[in-house]
């Protein structure tokens, strides 16, 4: 099981909004507003155990909570592992929960993705519900299974901005070679689920608020 350690963060308020700076320029900020009850697809039993350890980890992180069930939804964090993106289009019913999977599969073809992630909101904003998915292949096919968690964890956890992780990844290697949740990401995740805040937000002054409550947490065994 993974320790977490607190510290000072250096993440500047500018750049916690850009974080959250969606294509056409806005801020868009949400968490999850309801316990988390992840449910995994597409991988061997011997794997799950380290996955979902990987999740409750950063869950305990944020001080959000999980649960055993979702009384709307059964489960409401789907992650789904596939070789490639035309097994989307054979999965049983999942059409049904997010109607735009056909004409989301091309655009995930054409662009040659490996990861993509739907959000749905509830009446407050906050998120309800998560769809992950994940193409096995090239390095994230090497990846071993508690970090692949760990990463996919921390990008379910807050609805980023698509070009959060493009400069530095969630996941820092120490001198021991194991992958943890870099401490800038740590504190900000925690930081987000601060319950005085707000659970959605559309003003960038919002990172201001993160930034004061931002406490570095690094990622320890």
């Amino acid at each position: 099981m993974r320790t977490l350690l607190v510290v000072t963060s250096s993440f500047e308020p500018d750049q916690i909004a850009q974080l959250f700076t969606r294509e056409d320029g806005s801020f868009h900020f949400a968490r999850w507003g309801r316990p988390i009850v992840p449910v995994i697809f597409g991988v061997q039993d011997e794997t799950l155990p380290a996955l979902k350890g990987a999740i409750e980890a950063i869950v305990a992180l944020s001080g959000h909570q999980m649960a055993e069930t979702d009384p709307e939804l059964g489960t409401n964090l789907m992650i789904f592992f596939l070789s490639d993106w035309e097994e989307l289009s054979e999965l049983e019913n999942l059409d049904r929960l997010l109607p735009e999977i056909g004409a989301l599969v091309p655009r995930l073809i054409g662009a040659n993705a490996t990861q993509y992630r739907l959000f749905r909101f509830d009446e407050t904003g906050a998120i309800r519900a998560a769809f992950v998915f994940v193409r096995l292949t090239g390095g994230i096919s090497r990846m071993p299974a508690d970090e692949i968690g760990l990463e996919q964890a921390v990008k379910a956890m807050l609805d980023w901005g698509p070009t959060a992780f493009q400069a530095r990844s969630p996941l820092i290697r120490g001198r021991d070679a194991v992958a943890r949740l870099h401490p800038e990401f740590a504190a900000l995740i925690r930081a987000a689920y601060d319950p005085v805040l707000p659970a959605m937000a559309t003003d960038a002054s919002y990172a201001l608020r993160l930034f004061a409550r931002m406490q570095k947490t690094v990622d320890a065994r």
